[in-house]
């Protein structure tokens, strides 16, 4: 959880954020890369949702165990609630969250302050082949097929982008700041 301040690139157009974007896609997916360039291009906070896993979770998916909705349960009350508080401070925020069923996405929804996604969204190939390539990671390969059954797109009426991961880093981000311009 860093606050970026004006991390931003000087003379850079940003455009105005209201409350926060939540990264989400399966692990190499590109989230934390994605959710810092935003936070640093932006200046807002930015924080790993994995961060918020209770260390069972955690054991489980080292172990190679997919996670249940109760699993994730008070993994996103914990998120929620870190939204919530960086509302009631008035701060808009960037955090990066795994696999999101709609269901998931609408318990973030609750955190008080308007919440919109961006969903990174790529080939089964390319994610499993990024996945392999990470190190130092709790959440093994074999947990891919998991991930994905999880992950739902986003529907008609949320507040979101969907973004093929193929592109390189900067067009994703021009992407998603062009979408925010277009939405302020």
């Amino acid at each position: 959880m860093n606050a970026t301040g004006d991390a931003r690139v000087a003379g850079t157009p940003r455009p105005p954020v209201t409350g926060h974007l939540v990264v989400m896609g399966v692990a190499g997916s590109g989230k934390t890369t994605t959710a810092g360039m935003l936070a640093a291009r932006l200046g807002l906070d930015v924080a790993e949702a994995d961060e918020f896993h209770p260390q069972a979770n955690i054991d489980k998916m080292s172990a190679g165990t997919p996670l249940t909705d109760a699993d994730r349960a008070p993994w996103l009350a914990s998120i929620r609630d870190w939204l919530t508080g960086e509302t009631d401070a008035g701060r808009s925020a960037v955090i990066t969250c795994s696999a999101l069923k709609r269901s998931y996405r609408d318990v973030l929804r609750g955190a008080h302050g308007r919440v919109r996604f961006v969903h990174l969204d790529g080939s089964p190939e390319l994610l499993a082949d990024r996945m392999a390539h990470r190190s130092g990671h709790f959440m093994p390969t074999a947990l891919l097929p998991s991930q994905l059954a999880t992950l739902e797109p986003l529907e008609g009426d949320e507040d979101g982008l969907t973004v093929d991961v193929a592109a390189a880093p900067e067009a994703i981000i021009d992407s998603v700041l062009a979408w925010l311009t277009a939405r302020a």
